[in-house]
Formats: C-alpha cells, structure tokens, sequence
C-alpha cells in the first residue's frame, strides 16, 4: 500500500505514539491538579509547548493549544474581529485559503464586517503591492496562508508579514501545512498569530496550536476555566499536547535532509508523469512550492477515475483539500489561479513525506501508463 495524500493526514510516527503511551495509562493526571498527578503532565504539558514554540520561533507563553487547524483559523480571525472592533470592520484575506479561513471571514461578513479577498496570479501567488493597498484606515487583519494546501505554493511571508508590521495591522498565517516541512520564523516573518496542526507532521488528529504574539488582542471563543492563560477553556488534550511536542522535535532535527530526500522523490515523480503524459501540466509556481507537493493536470482525463485507478493499484492520492472532498465543484483554488476547467477536473494532488520511497515512486510511474490507455480510450 503507497500512501501519497501526505497534504490529507501523515501517520503518525513511531517515535510519537511511543512518547504518547504513558499518557494513556500512568500519567493520567488533569495538569490542573495541584497534586503529584497533576504536576506530573503540566510539566509534560509546558515541555510540549517549548518543543512547538522553538519550531515556528516565537515564546512558549504566546502558544495556546487547540483541537486543531481548524480551530486555530476561526479563533484567530473571530477573536481579533471581536477583540478589535473599535478600531475598524475590514479584513483582507486571499482567495486561495482553507475552508476555515474562508468561512470564517464568511461568517464576519454577515455579522457587518467588510471582507476583501486578495486574487491570485497564474502560479497562485498573492501580489504583496495590491495587498498594501488594499490596507486601508479600518483594516484590522490581514489572513493569508503560508503554503497552500492543493498546490503546495509557499506565499511571500515576509513581505506580507513587513506590510502589516509597517502599516500597524496584525497578521494572521495559516502555516498547517507548512510547519515541519519548510523553516517558519514568527519574530522574523512578523507573523502575529500563526496557526498549525499536529496531524500534518506525524501528531494524532485532535491536536494543534495557535501563536499569539504578544501584544495583540484576541476574545476567546470557548469559555470556561483558566487553561492556556484564560485565552482557551478546557481541560487539556494532554496526549496530543506531547505528541505534538515531540513532533515538533523531530521536524526541527530532521526537516532540512527530509525535505531535500522528499523533493528529490516529488521531482523525480513529476519527470516522469510528464514524459509518460506529455499532455500533463504543473499547477501551481514550479519553484516556490513547498518540497513535498505537486499539483499535476491530466488534461482530457477526469481526475476521479485515475484516482480511483490508482487506488485499485494500492496508491492513494488526491484531486484537492480533503476538507472538500464529497463535493462535484471543481477545484476553487485552482478556479482562483485561471486553470481552465478542463484541466481542472483533471487535476491530481501527490503529497509525499516520511514514508515515501524511491521504489515506490518507480512503482507508481509503472502503472500509470497502463492506467492512462486505459482511461484515453473511454
């Protein structure tokens, strides 16, 4: 079985679940306690957040775990909205994002803020310039993701992180997928708030984080106890936490030889299709993408039916976000960047990671003809 939906979910890794397990049976203790049991896991707890704090380069105190990327979008933008309303109404975002910017921008709209939703050009990169200015007086929040998620194109950061920081207007990163496999420098970037995921780096899903640098004003959205600095209630998801932290470790160690191994595998897999389908077209920049990804047409074709061609061959890919999958709509990401429908319903996702090999990629590239003339001839 070939798995290459690394963009979807990664496994998680040994070292991980191995870090984990004592969280499930001796270490059980609610880090609230004040007692033996509860000062063992804060301790576990506040080690965690140091690990993830140390990869994304901001301090431990501006770390507040979540369930999820998810969670950690619509807490951004919702509480900075609601924290900052006396100062202004509009948000400006990208196209492009996650559902979970997205909506929750579409969720702000009807509560009477003005939303602006950057375009981007053919290779799907955002203009910093129509960014500046599109920052105006009552400009509150700029939301514009790191690394796209179908396409694997990194955004220019710095730049929009030095817009903001000159224009006085916090900055929200959506960097889920970008986290443990590209560097991410909140203090250098000038990222305010940065969202990441634990089940995109080897973590279980149910766990991710939010930065908050400090200094800006963010409304929580769950109320309740005093957990992670009264900024989210509940009782924290201590196995996750720790899991979390040592992938973090792990990304920080391995990420520059893994993501060089990766793309090496991810361009040698790109060669290939092309040569075998000449009608085949990268979407997405070809060099400002993160190491792992490749956005690949099969123009003529329909993406469904090679997926699931490939699947009866033991490989999974994808034709997007898993976020979206189960809908018939073409791709809006792809939509956004001009990619005529055509190619569009042809467009296949590979995301690749730790598990990947050479002999798998040979072994994918030797199917795939056989598939193709196959599906040509429908």
């Amino acid at each position: 079985m070939i798995y290459m939906d690394y963009n979807a979910t990664a496994p998680v890794h040994p070292e991980v679940l191995e870090a984990i397990l004592p969280f499930y049976r001796e270490q059980f203790g609610n880090p609230s306690s004040i007692h033996w049991a509860g000062r063992m896991v804060k301790g576990a707890v506040e080690k965690a957040r140091e690990e993830v704090a140390g990869l994304v380069g901001c301090a431990p105190s501006e770390m507040i775990f979540t369930s999820c990327g998810s969670e950690s979008d619509n807490m951004a933008i919702k509480g900075v909205a609601a924290a900052n309303r006396s100062k202004g109404n509009h948000i400006i975002t990208t196209s492009v994002e996650h559902p979970a910017v997205l909506n929750s921008c579409h969720y702000l709209e009807h509560e009477g803020y003005r939303i602006t939703r950057l375009p981007v050009d053919r290779d799907g990169l955002v203009d910093p310039q129509e960014l500046k200015s599109a920052i105006g007086d009552q400009t509150i929040l700029v939301s514009a993701m790191f690394a796209n998620n179908e396409t694997g194109v990194l955004f220019p950061v710095r730049e929009i992180g030095a817009i903001c920081r000159e224009r006085g207007v916090y900055f929200h990163c959506d960097a889920v997928q970008a986290v443990g496999k590209v560097p991410v420098d909140c203090r250098g970037m000038d990222i305010g708030l940065l969202s990441l995921s634990g089940h995109k780096i080897g973590a279980p899903k149910g766990i991710g984080a939010l930065v908050v640098r400090k200094g800006i004003k963010l409304h929580p959205l769950l109320h309740g106890g005093a957990q992670e600095r009264n900024r989210r209630a509940g009782t924290e998801n201590v196995a996750g936490i720790v899991a979390l932290g040592k992938a973090c470790q792990i990304a920080r160690e391995e990420m520059s030889s893994e993501a060089a191994r990766v793309q090496q595998l991810r361009d040698r897999l790109e060669e290939g299709i092309m040569a075998i389908f000449p009608q085949a077209s990268l979407n997405g920049h070809r060099e400002n993408r993160l190491p792992t990804t490749a956005n690949i047409s099969f123009t003529g074709l329909e993406a469904d039916s090679l997926l699931l061609n490939l699947d009866l061959q033991g490989i999974a890919v994808s034709s997007g976000s898993a976020c979206s999958s189960g809908t018939l709509k073409a791709s809006p990401v792809l939509a956004a960047m001009g990619v005529d429908p055509a190619s569009a319903k042809g467009s296949v996702r590979f995301s690749l990671g730790r598990t990947n090999t050479e002999e798998e990629v040979n072994y994918l590239l030797g199917v795939l003809p056989e598939i193709l003339q196959r599906l040509q001839q429908k």
